[in-house]
């Protein structure tokens, strides 16, 4: 990447109330002092470039909220209308940040929004649309260096792999490359976008050291990662998981049963596609295995079959 080529990044930060509850009353982690850190690398990011563009969103567990820049606000990310004076700008940044993050704190605690996990996958659509606007309205014809950061902390949702692959797809479309902090468990999901659009994707082992990530891995631009030698190490040693859910049960499956009309995948045959309704003639294969096959019981899930070939 040039030296003068402008940047845009769009930060999502998952403010799952769950999570971060349960971790609040273990002592593990505390979301005040993660959101202090991850405005430390906002402006970090915002000082490397004078013309970088930045918005932030939040990820709740049933909405999407665009922190910075406000819906209600113009262009407050030109410096131009401050001069020289930086000082002014951040403080501009971090109060509508702050300020946007205490009103969602304090409206999205309400009992429908008690879920174990986070609309990441619509954040991302967001984000990409962001990233599509801003780079349409800029005034050269040279394409920006686009990139989204994903600090996740609430579990996956296999109710979202549909949605997940779409946005991963369009971001690979955009050359928009995907990079995953992890706070929680590993993300399976994560693991491919970071993989298929050339990202990093990394797991924080304490609260302490979520600065030092930030600053060390997440501010540094893709292009420069491969001259690092941690970066690249920490890449090659990192296995990517990518099982498929099903349509039926929205389960992690190794092995299943793919309709070859929309490539829906099942864990358990079906003779009819439920998503493109195709009509199928079970194969001798699937008739002599279901003959051997003990009948379940009720209480078993359908998904235990899905080592089936």
């Amino acid at each position: 990447m040039d030296p003068g080529e402008q940047q845009v990044l769009v930060v999502i930060f998952d403010v799952s109330p769950v999570w971060w509850g349960l971790k609040s009353l273990q002592g593990q982690a505390h979301i005040t002092k993660f959101f202090d850190s991850l405005i430390i690398f906002m402006n970090s990011y915002l000082m490397l470039h004078s013309d970088n563009k930045l918005a932030v969103i939040a990820s709740h567990s049933t909405k999407s909220i665009f922190l910075y820049p406000p819906p209600q606000a113009g262009n407050e990310q030109n410096s131009s209308e401050y001069g020289d004076c930086r000082d002014k700008h951040f403080a501009v940044v971090d109060n509508a940040i702050i300020s946007s993050f205490k009103t969602l704190m304090s409206d999205g605690c309400e009992e429908k929004d008690m879920r174990s996990d986070s609309l990441i996958a619509g954040s991302m659509a967001n984000a990409l649309c962001y990233i599509h606007r801003i780079t349409q309205e800029l005034e050269s014809r040279e394409r920006a260096s686009s990139r989204i950061l994903v600090v996740k902390a609430a579990d996956d949702a296999a109710s979202q792999y549909m949605s997940f692959m779409n946005v991963i797809f369009a971001a690979q479309k955009e050359h928009v490359v995907v990079d995953s902090c992890v706070l929680g468990q590993d993300s399976g999901l994560l693991q491919q976008a970071c993989d298929m659009t050339g990202g990093l994707y990394l797991k924080v082992p304490s609260q302490y050291a979520f600065l030092q990530y930030l600053l060390t891995a997440f501010l540094t631009e893709p292009e420069l990662r491969k001259d690092s030698l941690v970066l690249s190490r920490t890449k090659s040693l990192h296995s990517v998981d990518y099982r498929a859910a099903c349509f039926c049960h929205r389960c992690l499956v190794e092995v299943g049963f793919v309709c070859s009309v929309c490539l829906s995948i099942f864990c358990q045959f079906s003779p009819i596609c439920s998503t493109c309704e195709t009509v199928f003639r079970p194969s001798s294969l699937v008739l002599k295995s279901r003959k051997k096959r003990k009948v379940p019981s009720r209480s078993s899930s359908p998904c235990t079959d899905a080592s089936i070939k």
